[in-house]
């Protein structure tokens, strides 16, 4: 592969803030990501998995067939230790039984519910992020960051979205609604997980970071 060739990845989501954020995240020259956007992709890709591995994996090798060029997909969710990793997968749809339109909100209430009574030693919880990277050859990478943390008994802060506002980080003593950007972007799941698959990217397609802050 000559050095200046544009390698094109197709990140399985139609959300172009969120490409943007894995691009700046990866910072690697030579590597382009695309959403399904870009692709005039205007369908739905069924997360029928069990795990974060598998709904990842279950997007990438879709979009990867689709276009036939790399693929990446990520599958996110809080798991509580007292809830015995729930919400997990269902994270996004916690509240959605009996109410289809159930907010990020209607989520936060519902595991605020959930944990009433609980005390705050047994409230432990972690953001999860897994990353599946596939190829048209049948080559699969996947990747998991974690972020480790508490679920408060209250709302704290006002930036962020989803369970944001009742996730404690001890380390910056803040919810990750009281982050700013770029402390949020500095530790969380995400952060963790692109990481790791920037090695693999560098290792594969022996790229460079761009020099960017």
């Amino acid at each position: 592969m000559e050095n200046n060739e544009i390698i094109e990845i197709i990140a399985a989501t139609k959300n172009a803030h969120k490409v943007k954020e894995l691009g700046e995240m990866l910072n690697l020259d030579r590597i382009k990501l695309k959403s399904l956007s870009d692709m005039d992709f205007s369908g739905e890709i069924e997360e029928n998995g069990s795990t974060f591995e598998e709904n990842a994996l279950i997007k990438a090798e879709t979009v990867c067939k689709l276009y036939g060029k790399p693929s990446l997909a990520d599958d996110s969710g809080l798991c509580v230790d007292f809830l015995s990793g729930a919400p997990g997968i269902y994270s996004a749809r916690y509240a959605s039984v009996g109410n289809e339109n159930a907010t990020d909100k209607d989520n936060v209430n519902k595991l605020l519910y959930e944990l009433k009574g609980v005390p705050e030693k047994d409230r432990t919880a972690k953001f999860v992020c897994v990353l599946a990277l596939v190829f048209p050859d049948g080559r699969k990478i996947t990747v998991k960051g974690e972020c480790n943390g508490s679920i408060t008994f209250d709302e704290r802060g006002f930036d962020g979205f989803g369970y944001d506002p009742v996730f404690y980080y001890p380390p910056l003593c803040k919810t990750f609604a009281e982050m700013s950007e770029g402390e949020k972007n500095s530790v969380s799941h995400r952060k963790n997980a692109v990481d790791l698959l920037k090695k693999e990217l560098i290792d594969i397609f022996n790229v460079e970071t761009t020099g960017k802050d």
